[in-house]
């Protein structure tokens, strides 16, 4: 997976009854062998460290444009 500043990250649920988390790429950090993370303001306005998993989608930053924001 790759994101760019300024796309959104989506992250499914993994418990029924949890809603989806939704955030926005703040930061794209360059890890160990070539693996990104990313710094991401979540929905809440909190910040935090993001290492991609399978649960995640990323909406690129024109289509988050015409979107946004997705957890209205």
């Amino acid at each position: 997976m790759h994101a760019n500043k300024g796309d959104q990250i989506i992250v499914e649920s993994t418990h029924v009854g949890q809603p989806r988390r939704h955030g926005e790429v703040v930061e794209v950090v360059s890890g160990d062998g070539g693996h990104e993370h990313y710094r991401v303001r979540w929905d809440d306005d909190h910040e935090s460290t993001y290492f991609p998993s399978s649960d995640c989608r990323v909406v690129a930053t024109g289509e988050a444009r015409s979107n946004w924001p997705l957890w209205s």
